[in-house]
């Protein structure tokens, strides 16, 4: 009987990381991702070689997220933590009060038509600041679009790097968010505190 010893975490690393390199040399490679904890829980981020195209809850299932980038963008994916070192990072600032925007660059393939209108106006929303669905719906230039505006905040694949929690009801009030209401307020406190 051979005795085989199991590889250590070491070599399992050091092979991981020649088998991302190899596959991104190669071409191969379409969609990178990792996982990071946040102050309000852990997030999915991946990015194509265009920059970030999804950043996603634990609670919408991150097994479930990957299965859709794989469907809708490029099943060939691959668990590559270097490559979004400065998205972390930026996400480590923003929750340290630290940053008031995210600079890394987006892929926005996952929005089409109004939804993408949207999403651009979104982006330019300033910290610490709030804007209803109503006010969105008329910065996009379809005023009485004020549900379709809330399906696309809904919709949004990159919340906080575009920042759909800045937007709220005509009354204040919070809305909806796909982390849950717990996160929008905490977004927004985090966001006032500064």
């Amino acid at each position: 009987m051979t005795n085989i010893e199991a590889p250590n975490t070491a070599d399992l690393d050091r092979l991981h990381d020649r088998l991302v390199h190899a596959a991104d040399e190669a071409g191969l490679l379409d969609l990178a991702y990792r996982t990071v904890d946040t102050p309000i829980g852990r997030l999915l981020l991946a990015a194509t070689d265009r920059g970030v195209v999804r950043v996603a809850f634990e609670t919408e299932g991150h097994d479930r997220v990957l299965g859709d980038l794989a469907a809708r963008v490029s099943p060939r994916i691959l668990n590559t933590p270097k490559r979004l070192d400065t998205l972390a990072r930026e996400l480590d600032e923003y929750f340290a009060g630290q940053r008031l925007g995210f600079d890394v660059p987006i892929d926005f393939a996952l929005s089409r038509g109004f939804r993408r209108d949207v999403l651009g106006h979104l982006a330019v929303i300033p910290y610490g600041t709030t804007e209803s669905y109503a006010q969105v719906a008329v910065a996009t230039g379809n005023p009485r679009a004020v549900r379709a505006v809330g399906t696309a905040c809904a919709t949004n694949p990159l919340p906080i790097v575009i920042p759909c929690h800045r937007v709220v009801r005509t009354d204040g009030s919070l809305g909806g968010y796909l982390g849950g209401l717990h996160v929008k307020r905490t977004l927004l406190d985090l966001e006032a505190a500064a």
